[in-house]
C-alpha cells in the first residue's frame, strides 16, 4: 500500500505496511500478538521469525540494482515504507517499538532538547539525556518478551549500551557481533529456541552510499555481498524459521550543485535560533514571533526545490503518524523543509561532516520511503 503525496512524495503506510508494523506482524505470526496488527502486512505463521534489517537498501535501489543482488530480488514483493524522516534513528525505534515516529519521539538524526537551544543526535546521543525517559514507551521487543517469546538483537558490541539501543531496543537479549560470520552463528543459535524473535542490524551498504553514492562500484560491490550473506543466513535457517529482509530508508545522491548551504544565503538564518534535522529534512527553531517570515523566505529561496510546511500543517499530514504527546511535538521544528530531487540542506558551519556526504536520506522521495519487506 502506497500513497503517492503532493509534489510526488510517498506518505508512510504507518499501521498498514509501515517499517513499525514489521515486529507486529511477526508477533501475530509468532500466535502472540501484541493487540494490534497491520491492514496490509501479513507473516506466514512460524515458530521463529529472523528480522535482518540493511541500512539504506531501498526498494527503488533494489529494483534498479537487483541484478547485483539476485538472491533478494527473487524475494521482491510490494514494498513497505519508512516513517517521516527516512532516517536510521527514527526508523530503528520505530521498528524495535511499533510505534510512529509521533509517538515514540525521534524524529530525526537530531531534534531540539525542549527549553534549551541544545540538539540532541539521536546516534551518538548525549549525557545528561536519559533514552528510557525521551522514549518512554515499552518496546515492541520488551512486550514480546513478557509474552513468552525469545527476543534477541544481534548486532556490533559497540552499539549494546548506546542511547539508541537503549530507546529502541530495549527488553531483548542483546547479542554481540560484529563480524558477518559471528552475525549467522548468533543467528542460528538464537532461532533455534521457540518460539523467537531475531533482529539482526547491517550497516555496511548505509556507509558506502553515503561516503560513495548510490550506484557507485563500491555500494554495488557492498549490495552483492550483503546478497550473498542473506542467502547464507536463509539457508543455515531451519526451513520453519522464517527470514524477513527490510531496509530502514533508501538513499539519493545529492550533487554539490543541488545544495543549499544556508551560510551562504544568511536570509536563511533569519529568526532561526536552531538548525536541526538533516540535510534532507531539515527541523527549524524559530525565534517567536518569527514563523511566518520564515515560511516565507525559505519558500521563496527553495522554490520546487523543497517543500517548507508549519510544524500544525506537517502534523495535519500525518507525516510523524499521531502526535498527541507534548514531548514529541516539543521536538519538531516550528517549520520543517522536505527536500526534492537532489537537494540538500547544508550548513558547513553546523554540521561540516554532512556537507562531505554523496548520498543522503531524510524526505519522502519514493527513493528515499520505499523500503523492501522480503520474506523468504
Amino acid at each position: 500500500m502506497t500513497v503517492q503525496g503532493a509534489g510526488g512524495f510517498v506518505e508512510p503506510a504507518y499501521s498498514a505496511r509501515s517499517l513499525a508494523d514489521v515486529v507486529p506482524a511477526a508477533a501475530a505470526a509468532l500466535g502472540a500478538p501484541l493487540g494490534r496488527t497491520p491492514s496490509d502486512l501479513v507473516l506466514p505463521e512460524a515458530p521463529g521469525v529472523v528480522i535482518l534489517l540493511i541500512d539504506g537498501m531501498g526498494q527503488r535501489l533494489l529494483e534498479r540494482y537487483g541484478h547485483v543482488a539476485p538472491y533478494l530480488s527473487s524475494l521482491m514483493g510490494a514494498p513497505g515504507t519508512a516513517g517521516v524522516p527516512s532516517t536510521t534513528a527514527t526508523s530503528l525505534t520505530s521498528l524495535g517499538t511499533g510505534l510512529a515516529p509521533g509517538q515514540h519521539g525521534l524524529v530525526g538524526y537530531t531534534a531540539r532538547i525542549p527549553g534549551t537551544d541544545e540538539l540532541l543526535n539521536h546516534l551518538e546521543w548525549a549525557d545528561g539525556v536519559d533514552p528510557e525517559q525521551w522514549q518512554p514507551h515499552p518496546t515492541a521487543f520488551a512486550q514480546l518478551g513478557a509474552a513468552g517469546v525469545q527476543v534477541n538483537v544481534v548486532n556490533k558490541r559497540d552499539f549494546r549500551k548506546s542511547g539508541l539501543t537503549r530507546a529502541g531496543h530495549r527488553g531483548a537479549e542483546y547479542v554481540g557481533a560484529d563480524k558477518t560470520g559471528e552475525r549467522i552463528a548468533a543467528a542460528i543459535q538464537c532461532a533455534g529456541r521457540t518460539p523467537s524473535l531475531t533482529y539482526l542490524y547491517d550497516s555496511d551498504l548505509d556507509w558506502t552510499g553515503h561516503v560513495h553514492g548510490v550506484a557507485s562500484t563500491a555500494w554495488l560491490q557492498e549490495l552483492a555481498s550483503i546478497d550473498a550473506t542473506a542467502e547464507q543466513l536463509r539457508e543455515a535457517l531451519p526451513d520453519s524459521v522464517r527470514l524477513v529482509v527490510v531496509a530502514d530508508h533508501g538513499m539519493v545522491d545529492c550533487p554539490r550543485e543541488e545544495r543549499v548551504d544556508v551560510d551562504e544565503h544568511l536570509d536563511l538564518r533569519a529568526g532561526v535560533s536552531l538548525l536541526g534535522g538533516e540535510a534532507r529534512f531539515r527541523h527549524l527553531y524559530c525565534r517567536p514571533g518569527a514563523v511566518e517570515d520564515v515560511v516565507a523566505t525559505w519558500s521563496e529561496h527553495l522554490g520546487e526545490r523543497a517543500t517548507v510546511l508549519r510544524r500544525d500543517e506537517v502534523i495535519g499530514r500525518g507525516w510523524f503518524g499521531p502526535v498527541v504527546e507534548s514531548h514529541a511535538r516539543a521536538r519538531l521544528g516550528d517549520v520543517m523543509v522536505a527536500c526534492h530531487g537532489g537537494t540538500a540542506v547544508v550548513s558547513t558551519r553546523d554540521f561540516e561532516k554532512e556537507d562531505k556526504l554523496v548520498g543522503m536520506h531524510g524526505s519522502l522521495s519514493a527513493d528515499e520511503m520505499l523500503i523492501p519487506i522480503l520474506v523468504g
